[in-house]
């Protein structure tokens, strides 16, 4: 009996036990999952969006470019491609964010391959296209499609950018309307708001603090902002302008005295407010990128005087290749990085009622090119859908323009240009015209017009300041100065300098070559050309007009006599062409290597919405200067060998055909 209880009790202790076990079992696998559930809400808290508070004060958060959790992102200095993407959201757009996924992501980078996105998160409507906390999003915004976008570049190592308009921003103008602009009547600006105001303070500064904070984007590349801005007769604008220049009478026209001082009064005001956001983003966020759209162009032609990262413009749809030709040889010389944007569709001109059509992957290559061959980084912009959603079949286009990039880059981002002809862009003669603070004029088109001339007589030109020029006159073979009206005395004393010591100059334009009224013979009071000859160098006067006409017809006979000139003053540029007007020269050094890149841009582009095809320049005969006789001569990206002469310190080389773009690099 005893014995049968002492097995019933140790079965019952074992079932016991047993049971115990299993209990202790679950509670350790319980306890495990709880703690790491813990450890993933902690790591999720550690990411949480900051407070608004938070944003607008928070610390530089430490460099997240190079942890183990992403791959390494390139900086904008070394980027080459990249694609621009915006919708300027308003408050009719529903759904924004609802198809926005990490699927949609991957898939453009897989096409594409881009080293930047930059993405809408507030246009010109004012609304943001992300739930900000410290601004005006749209009222029907689903998730948040910024963290979308930032999470799935991030993992890619694609770098993020956003596209912000800044100066212009209707719904803050209508939440706040003494932050607008007051015109010369008393009137409140709609769109445009005051850079006197308090609204970087209070929208701009936060707005762009949270997404580098919060949301660790790369950088923003600020639109509506330069050209955006217009003279303010606010209460605050007007007394600082007395206060700040002596003068009372505030003008109202170019027709008023003092007009030049009221709108160098207010170039200085932007630069101030430029100055101003860029400091207080960089000392809470310095490895944040900012760019301000067309600031340092030829839009706003001057020496940068604000530490932006980097300078960008999105060129005109409509006669591109013209604009970018224009665009980039400017910024060539402007010291900081750059790139260009080209519109992926366009439309025909003047028809508003017409639709917008995508541009062919020829016609956008065409673009990209003369972009490229000037050292420059492209990016191309694409339309998102309302929602916010990419359409991903119009990114086979850009995939295609991809793979022609890529295959040159390695034979043109961050080449440097080799001076040989300078064109001036007057920086003092362009403020004293321009009838806006930073805004294109006839004065433009005339310096377009005289670029195009000199480019289709084979120069390789570059496009020049005064101050770009300075003291370092001596590095071009040839100065052309293109119907500006007014030059400074201090630069016409260094341009005399520049002169007797063995430069050369061609001064166009009637009015220009009375600006040399000491130097003037009388064969330029008669309107004919003439060369003057002054200490070791010379000037060419051309008292015509000359611009605006050869951007309408293309003269021959008026191609022949410019460059006719510029071969008299200077004879033996380093690469010389017998062929055709339609391939751009462009003579640089990369990596010690001289490369002569050739574009060929035939095609209507004034007239013509989409190029559908590119007729290849056949049989290009080329000279080139080299001090001994090189080893090898390739044409790139093919790879090809080419044969050549070499005589009297000059290579005699041909190229068959060039399709779009071909580079010579020779060693």
């Amino acid at each position: 009996m005893l014995i049968v209880l002492n097995r019933v009790y140790t079965k019952r202790i074992c079932l016991l036990i047993r049971h115990q076990f299993k209990s202790l079992i679950i509670w350790l696998l319980f306890s495990m999952l709880l703690y790491s559930c813990t450890v993933s809400n902690k790591s999720k808290t550690a990411k949480a969006p900051l407070q608004t508070k938070a944003v607008a004060t928070s610390p530089a958060l430490p460099e997240t470019r190079h942890t183990d959790q992403a791959p390494h992102r390139l900086r904008r200095n070394e980027s080459y491609l990249g694609i621009h993407f915006d919708f300027h959201a308003n408050a009719n757009d529903s759904a924004i964010g609802q198809n926005t996924t990490p699927e949609m992501v991957n898939a453009i980078i897989n096409k594409v391959g881009p080293d930047y996105i930059q993405i809408d998160c507030k246009g010109h409507a004012g609304y943001t296209s992300y739930p900000t906390l410290v601004g005006n999003p749209a009222p029907r915004i689903i998730g948040d499609p910024l963290r979308t976008w930032r999470d799935a570049t991030a993992k890619r190592g694609v770098a993020l950018y956003m596209h912000y308009s800044g100066v212009w921003d209707t719904r803050a103008i209508q939440l706040r309307p003494e932050w607008a602009v007051t015109d010369k009547d008393g009137k409140k600006d709609k769109n445009n708001t005051s850079v006197f105001s308090s609204y970087s303070d209070e929208l701009l500064i936060p707005q762009l603090k949270e997404l580098a904070g919060k949301y660790k984007v790369d950088g923003v590349w600020i639109d509506g902002d330069c050209w955006a801005t217009v003279p303010d007769y606010g209460e605050r604008a007007v007394r600082l302008f007395r206060e700040s220049t002596g003068i009372t009478d505030v003008p109202k026209s170019d027709k008023d005295p003092h007009w030049f001082e009221w709108m160098q009064f207010h170039r200085e005001a932007f630069r101030k407010y430029m100055r101003h956001y860029v400091s207080e983003v960089r000392s809470s966020y310095p490895e944040f990128q900012i760019c301000s759209n067309w600031a340092f162009t030829d839009h706003m032609p001057e020496a940068v005087s604000v530490p932006l990262n980097f300078l960008s413009g999105d060129y005109s749809h409509l006669n591109s290749v013209n604009s970018a030709r224009y665009a980039g040889r400017y910024l060539v010389h402007q010291g900081i990085p750059w790139d260009l944007m080209a519109w992926s569709f366009s439309r025909t001109p003047n028809a508003d009622s017409v639709p917008w059509k995508q541009k062919t992957a020829i016609q956008l290559k065409q673009e990209a090119a003369i972009v490229l061959a000037l050292g420059g980084g492209f990016q191309a912009y694409f339309s998102q859908r309302r929602d916010g959603s990419v359409k991903l079949n119009e990114m086979d286009v850009m995939a295609d323009v991809a793979r022609f990039a890529r295959a040159r880059q390695p034979y043109c981002h961050h080449s440097v240009q080799i001076p040989q002809v300078a064109l001036l862009f007057s920086t003092e003669a362009y403020q004293r015209e321009s009838p806006g603070l930073f805004s294109r004029f006839t004065g433009n088109s005339r310096l377009r017009g005289v670029l195009q001339c000199l480019l289709e007589g084979q120069n390789s030109v570059d496009i020049v300041s005064e101050a770009m020029l300075g003291q370092n006159m001596k590095q071009f073979p040839l100065i052309v100065i293109p119907e500006w009206k007014y030059l400074s005395p201090v630069f016409k004393d260094d341009l005399m300098r520049y002169v007797n010591e063995g430069g050369n100059v061609l001064v166009i334009g009637k009015e220009t070559c009375e600006l040399f009224e000491n130097l003037v013979p009388e064969a330029v009071a008669a309107s004919n050309p003439s060369v003057v000859k002054r200490g070791k160098g010379q000037i060419a006067f051309l008292p015509q007009s000359i611009g605006l006409s050869y951007l309408e017809n293309k003269s021959a006979s008026t191609r022949q006599l410019v460059n006719g000139l510029a071969r008299t003053l200077f004879p033996e540029p380093i690469v010389q062409v017998q062929g055709t007007p339609q391939v751009d020269i462009s003579v640089s050094k990369l990596n010690d290597k001289l490369t002569v890149h050739l574009v060929n841009t035939s095609g209507d582009h004034q007239h013509l919405s989409y190029i559908e095809d590119i007729r290849p320049v056949e049989r290009l005969q080329l000279s080139i200067k080299t001090d001994q006789k090189p080893s090898k001569i390739t044409l790139q990206p093919q790879g090809k060998v080419c044969a050549f002469t070499y005589r009297d310190g000059k290579v005699q080389v041909e190229v068959e055909s060039v399709p779009i773009y071909e580079i010579l690099v020779v060693e």
